[in-house]
């Protein structure tokens, strides 16, 4: 029986390698990203990984094209909502309009497709919705007030629509990578420690959302820990060891 899979910002990063980690696996993929160009590329990689153009932004868009894909695979067993945007330039000089563009495709962008698969998962009964945030929203960092404010709402979405969605026996997961290689951190303008490929993000995805049953799949592991304990550490101490790390970055 095919096993069928909804993935956006599938057009590079951790959502393009997850795109092909899911196909090579046997699995039909929807692929939706703004750029319809690089998705067909990613259909001649791999035949199991179709199209879907999409701007998460528009939330008429965002449901007339899931009405699509369950017109062409009849039912989906999981989404993956992965589009999300960084300016490191812009939020650190606090642009109130690139901080809201960051919010409308990162947080809103992403509820728009919670909302188009709700009723259909909570009729079947069944389901997984996982909402890629990042380490980003467990604290407050410098030159990120938009960032790190879109995925701290991400985590709390997904903390509120664990319980809500979990009484249709509806899975809901958070994805927490650290630093991951891809176009979107290349604008970092310092060392990004423990630095890990979209494709270890995918295989570490992909064992999290086929394999097991945890809430949150964090990695690399190690480093996300660090994170963690970070999240717990009183604000004096936490705000004193910040300062002391953006000395040695260009702020």
């Amino acid at each position: 029986m095919n096993k069928n899979i909804w993935i956006t910002g599938a057009s590079s990063g951790i959502g393009k390698a997850l795109a092909l980690k899911f196909a090579s696996e046997g699995w039909q993929v929807a692929a939706s990203a703004r750029r319809e160009n690089l998705l067909d590329e990613l259909n001649k990689k791999n035949s199991n990984i179709h199209s879907f153009p999409l701007d998460v932004k528009n939330e008429g868009k965002v449901k007339k094209v899931f009405e699509d894909i369950i017109q062409k695979f009849k039912s989906i067993d999981i989404v993956v909502f992965c589009t999300g945007m960084h300016d490191p330039d812009s939020e650190k000089k606090l642009n109130s309009e690139k901080i809201r563009e960051i919010m409308e495709t990162n947080f809103f962008g992403t509820l728009n497709c919670i909302t188009a698969v709700s009723n259909f998962f909570r009729e079947k009964k069944s389901g997984h919705i996982s909402i890629v945030s990042s380490v980003a929203g467990y604290r407050g960092l410098p030159a990120a007030s938009g960032y790190c404010a879109s995925k701290s709402a991400l985590t709390s979405l997904a903390e509120s629509l664990y319980f809500d969605f979990g009484r249709y026996n509806i899975r809901v997961s958070l994805v927490s990578p650290g630093f991951i290689k891809t176009p979107m951190t290349e604008k970092n303008k310092f060392s990004m420690p423990m630095i890990k490929s979209p494709e270890f993000a995918a295989n570490k995805m992909f064992i999290g959302l086929t394999q097991k049953k945890s809430f949150e799949i964090h990695f690399p592991v190690l480093f996300t820990l660090m994170m963690k304990f970070l999240k717990i550490m009183p604000n004096w101490l936490y705000f004193l060891l910040v300062k002391k790390g953006m000395k040695t970055i260009k702020y």
